[in-house]
């Protein structure tokens, strides 16, 4: 069985809906990294000069091949990645070998089984 890494970057108050949209679409768990920070093309600025940020979360999925571009494009619906400059953003990587997975491959088998 292949996996990817999916990163996603979510504004804070989003993440628990991303994290629930993404178990809807087939990922099995993530590990969230709390308080990261990051800026776009238009840093925001307030009157005094000083950046105003909004906190993000990392979000981090170990995920089936197969089942990987659909959670992506869960992930970017919920967090409204396109809607809006600045709301997130994520990204998939392959993996090129994991451990600590056997336990789910029983289970991930089926699920992908029943979506090819």
């Amino acid at each position: 069985m292949r996996f990817k890494l999916i990163l996603a970057f979510v504004e804070d108050t989003r993440t628990d809906a991303v994290l629930d949209a993404a178990r809807e679409a087939g990922a099995t768990g993530a590990t969230v990294i709390s308080n990261a920070r990051g800026e776009g093309l238009n840093q925001k600025r307030t009157f005094l000069g000083l950046t105003l940020e909004v906190q993000k979360d990392v979000l981090l999925f170990v995920v089936e091949e197969h089942l990987s571009r659909k959670i992506l494009e869960k992930i970017s619906d919920i967090g409204e990645f396109d809607q809006e400059s600045g709301q997130g953003i994520a990204v998939q990587i392959d993996v090129e070998d994991a451990v600590g997975v056997a336990h789910q491959v029983e289970t991930l088998s089926k699920i992908v089984e029943e979506e090819i």
